[in-house]
């Protein structure tokens, strides 16, 4: 599939891009490039290509599921300003 200026003007005009002469003919270039390198992948035999969640097979790296932090909660509050049934307490901002 190719391409023309027509083309790229009526594309430029949906897009509501303002393009000069000039600049249509170097995007109906790039554009014709694109088209051509789509063709040449659609070309390509991939009936026995498994798909892939991604290009290289990596495994995530896990860890142990524990605890490795102590409860600090007393200490924490101890520093607050007003604390109340393990809650902090701040100042009312919306009425």
């Amino acid at each position: 599939m190719s391409l023309s200026n027509d083309d790229v003007r009526r594309i430029a005009a949906l897009a509501r891009i303002a393009i000069t002469p000039e600049e249509s003919a170097q995007v109906l270039e790039r554009l014709n490039r694109v088209l051509a390198l789509i063709e040449e992948m659609r070309a390509v035999d991939v009936a026995n290509v498994a798909p892939m969640a991604h290009a290289q097979e990596l495994g995530q790296r896990l860890r142990v599921d524990k605890v490795t932090e102590s409860d600090r909660r007393e200490l924490y509050q101890s520093v607050a300003p007003a604390v109340e049934g393990d809650l902090y307490l701040v100042p009312k901002v919306i009425e």
